[in-house]
């Protein structure tokens, strides 16, 4: 088991988790260091944290001690990462937040469950698409995202889902988010998918937030007199 501490947070990974590339990382502090500081940047006590793509608990933590870890919650695909977020979790006082299992998207045609592709290296893996080694290939739970933003109503809304972002900009968001952060992943779609993304934020009353934007980082804030 290796241990890191990146930003005052303690990280436990498994050994047959991390390759040279993610060990250095982590050991140099770059592991998610600008979704970190887009997430210090705009987030404020007391909102309400809604967190797709888990990692390794990292940035649920990184917003848990900012607003409270009761007000954060992260959603996490890979049922391999689930054992090892809990304990970064809690090992940091965060026990609170709310871990849940499934991928999220918003296609109309699935059904309870998703196939989603498992690969070694826990930051690659993704919903399943026609070029997926069938050998990595699980079913987990489907969870739409228009749900989750019922449900959980976040200000906040924080993404690294390895491609899947393609599939959640196709209806307004609701005017309780405040603001959206993701990892764009341009190699997995087309530019046009990059701008239906930029269009559907504009329509749902979020502009471009320069601030904590930064390469494939882009963030979006609610305009002011929305």
């Amino acid at each position: 088991m290796a241990e890191y501490e990146l930003n005052g947070v303690l990280l436990s990974v498994p050994d047959e988790m991390i390759n040279p590339r993610i060990a250095a990382k982590l050991a140099n502090a770059g592991y998610e260091a600008h979704e970190a500081q887009a997430a210090q940047m705009r987030l404020r006590p007391g909102q309400r944290v809604l967190e797709l793509g888990s990692g390794l608990g990292y940035i649920a933590s990184i917003c848990a001690a900012v607003t409270g870890p009761e007000n954060v919650v992260t959603v996490e695909a890979n049922p391999e990462l689930l054992a090892v977020i809990r304990a970064n979790l809690d090992q940091n006082g965060f026990g609170q937040v709310t871990l849940l299992h499934g991928a999220v998207a918003e296609m109309k045609d699935a059904t309870q469950e998703i196939e989603f592709e498992k690969k070694k290296t826990f930051w690659a893996s993704s919903i399943a698409d026609v070029s997926a080694n069938p050998d990595l290939v699980v079913s987990v739970p489907f969870l739409r995202l228009s749900d989750l933003l019922a449900e959980y109503r976040p200000h906040m809304v924080i993404m690294d889902i390895e491609g899947a972002e393609q599939y959640l900009f196709d209806a307004r968001w609701p005017r309780f988010v405040r603001s959206v952060m993701m990892e764009l992943h341009p190699g997995r779609y087309p530019d046009t998918t990059i701008k239906r993304i930029v269009d559907c934020m504009s329509a749902s009353g979020l502009t471009y937030d320069p601030g904590p934007s930064r390469g494939r980082i882009l963030a979006f804030r609610r305009v002011r007199n929305e």
